[in-house]
């Protein structure tokens, strides 16, 4: 039985790093891009998405990059350049994530903006926040998440968290959230 428990487990994280090497990085605003044409010195360039989420290249305009990821781009920019250059090679990286943060407000050590750049859960950040200050509520924090026009409130219990309870609410962050604690 112990064999099959640790296979089991064995599986399970294989499984978790293999979702997590498929889910790809969506570009945000603020975030820095290189994008280069291959043997067009005119079409290497850096641009920074812009807060309404696009970007402006030559000879492609603007277009609206903003929770797409870099290969999605990259497939667009050559699908609009090639009506223009035959066959182009192009070339995205991301060089800063400027605009992939979350933010923390109230009864923490060090409030304020924190830049995600790996996967990050509730825990985590409070963790990098400095933790909590002395009259801190932690069993009434909350998630603000923006959903399209809307706003979302996601309810998380320290507490229950600490005792080993209710792990299923320590979700991964998304860019823009924000932790309020009371």
């Amino acid at each position: 039985m112990k064999i099959i428990n640790i296979l089991t487990g064995i599986t399970l994280a294989i499984t978790s790093v293999i979702s997590s090497a498929q889910e790809a990085y969506l570009l945000n605003p603020g975030d820095l891009l290189r994008i280069s044409v291959w043997n067009e010195e005119a079409l290497q360039q850096e641009v920074m998405v812009l807060p309404d989420g696009s970007i402006s290249f030559p000879l492609v305009g603007i277009i609206s990059v903003a929770n797409r990821t870099p290969a999605q781009v990259q497939e667009e920019l050559k699908e609009k350049l090639s009506r223009l250059i035959p066959d182009p090679e192009i070339n995205l990286s991301v060089l800063a994530v400027e605009g992939n943060n979350i933010f923390i407000i109230g009864k923490v050590n060090t409030p304020g903006r924190l830049p995600l750049t790996r996967p990050t859960d509730v825990v985590q950040a409070l963790s990098l926040a400095g933790g909590f200050t002395t009259y801190a509520d932690t069993k009434k924090i909350k998630i603000l998440r923006r959903n399209g026009e809307g706003q979302a409130v996601i309810k998380f219990d320290y507490s229950k968290i600490a005792n080993g309870q209710a792990l299923e609410t320590n979700i991964l962050l998304q860019s823009g959230d924000t932790i309020v604690v009371p």
